[in-house]
């Protein structure tokens, strides 16, 4: 997938929920050895930072097409492959405590809060949202499987 591709996911996927990431940004991510990409068909991608033994989920986009359709769980089961491959045994992420879809996937895929950061996300014309972070532990997961361990 292209960062022009990305970037339009990105843009409809987080439109009036935060940053949008334009191609230049998604691309100057992309340079950068320890950023990978995962993708979903044309559905959605995943930025992740893998510095083993830590992992961190920068994005993960679907198209709001095809959003309720089990892409998002796929596309996360991915990512946690892909950073257990490279030797990650934790994944974390920032998720806005708003984001009820996004949360109850994290919490499907066996994501724990470990911390909170207050006012973290602007939202355009409302107040501030605070972030959570998660973590999942990745060391007793089978590659492909997505399970708790």
């Amino acid at each position: 997938m292209t960062p022009a591709r990305m970037a339009q996911i990105h843009a409809a996927a987080f439109a009036g929920h935060g940053q949008i990431w334009s191609e230049a940004d998604i691309a100057a991510m992309l340079a950068r050895p320890v950023i990978h990409a995962v993708s979903l068909g044309s559905e959605g991608f995943a930025l992740v930072q893998i510095v083993a033994p830590e992992a961190e989920l920068l994005t993960i986009a679907i198209d709001p097409h095809t959003q309720g359709k089990g892409h998002g769980a796929a596309l996360l089961r991915q990512v946690m492959d892909a950073a257990l491959a490279a030797g990650a045994q934790d994944l974390f992420l920032e998720v806005a405590a708003d984001n009820a879809r996004a949360l109850a996937l994290y919490g499907r895929a066996g994501f724990v809060r470990t911390g909170l950061r207050r006012g973290y996300y602007a939202r355009p014309g409302s107040a501030f949202v605070d972030a959570l972070t998660l973590r999942r532990v990745l060391s007793a997961q089978k590659p492909g499987s997505g399970a708790n361990s």
